[in-house]
């Protein structure tokens, strides 16, 4: 087996940490394991026909926006995870949202922002007062908003403002630097986040950081960040969190392993923020802390992926290997 890591994203170094933190617990298991840190100029581990899987442990562009899984499928190979058309699905956070919303799956209105006006709205092209028009299309879902790039991960370029106004400026800063955003209504509540492990939910976590913002520092940085078990008072509420996480997992069409983000709102709803088809493995990650509330260790966490992905090759896609 070999762990694929490293990349080329912004989120490179969690990657290298998650690929390390997944061989180390294979090789406890008593698993063969080779580690490769690969770009798309750096693919040399995939010619190597004694690797009968591949465990993507990669995050953000290229690794996690379905590039990568689409080279592993034309050279007939078996690799953990979500397919290409799931990966980018979840990857762009717009086109998830849609997604969600077609499932009749509850997440907070947004609007695309594009500084050229090609779909903030068009209607105002030319028009001097155009920011002041763009910014009521949005002001009526709220006063304050999360302005999030498209296709990032790790919480990279998200910002939380308090009026429209610095919503527009965020936007021009966050577009020029990351391309394609969007400003969403920010909903005030518990950030809470739901592991999906095949086709079950594992236990909810609660997330409580210092800064009441769960950005790169509080993920990876941050020893006093607290996740939280049971804190849901409510059986119903979580039970439904629970099933629209699954419904999320199918709604996009992924595979194997995920994790799908919350906010439970103040007015006790839930709302769906996004869907990671490669969730973090390190030791600050939140599916290995989830999988370990229901006694599965590290070491059968990073089995079970591996065996279904075999499974899923064995029934859906079969496998031509390379002469």
């Amino acid at each position: 087996m070999a762990v694929l890591m490293g990349g080329i994203s912004r989120e490179r170094n969690v990657s290298i940490e998650s690929g390390k933190c997944v061989a180390e617990a294979m090789k406890q298991a008593g698993v063969n394991v080779v580690v490769a840190d690969v770009k798309p100029d750096q693919l040399g581990i995939l010619e190597d026909n004694s690797i009968d899987v591949f465990f993507i442990a990669l995050h953000g562009r290229w690794g996690e926006d379905g590039t990568l899984q689409e080279i592993l499928e034309s050279k007939g190979l078996i690799y953990t995870g979500s397919g290409p058309q799931a990966s980018r699905l979840a990857f762009d956070k717009w086109a998830s949202k849609k997604s969600f919303a077609a499932a009749g799956i509850t997440t907070p209105e947004a609007i695309l922002f594009d500084p050229e006006l090609k779909e903030l709205d068009s209607r105002f092209r030319g028009n001097d007062n155009w920011r002041d028009k763009a910014k009521d299309n949005f002001r009526q879902f709220g006063e304050r908003y999360v302005v999030k790039p498209l296709r990032e991960g790790s919480t990279i370029g998200i910002s939380i403002t308090d009026n429209a106004e610095q919503a527009v400026t965020a936007a021009r800063k966050c577009a020029s630097e990351f391309g394609d955003c969007m400003i969403e209504r920010f909903i005030s509540g518990k950030e809470v986040t739901v592991g999906i492990l095949g086709t079950e939910a594992l236990p909810m976590i609660e997330i409580r950081s210092q800064g009441g913002f769960y950005d790169y520092q509080a993920k990876y940085l941050d020893d006093r960040t607290e996740y939280l078990f049971d804190t849901i008072d409510s059986p119903a509420l979580a039970a439904q969190v629970q099933k629209s996480a699954i419904d999320c997992f199918n709604a996009l069409g992924c595979r194997g392993v995920a994790r799908v983000d919350f906010i439970i709102g103040d007015d006790g709803r839930p709302y769906v923020l996004e869907i990671n088809t490669i969730p973090g493995m390190t030791n600050h990650s939140l599916l290995p802390k989830a999988a370990a509330k229901t006694g599965i260790s590290m070491s059968r966490l990073c089995l079970r992926i591996v065996e279904m992905a075999l499974a899923d090759a064995a029934i859906h896609r079969p496998v031509v290997r390379r002469q």
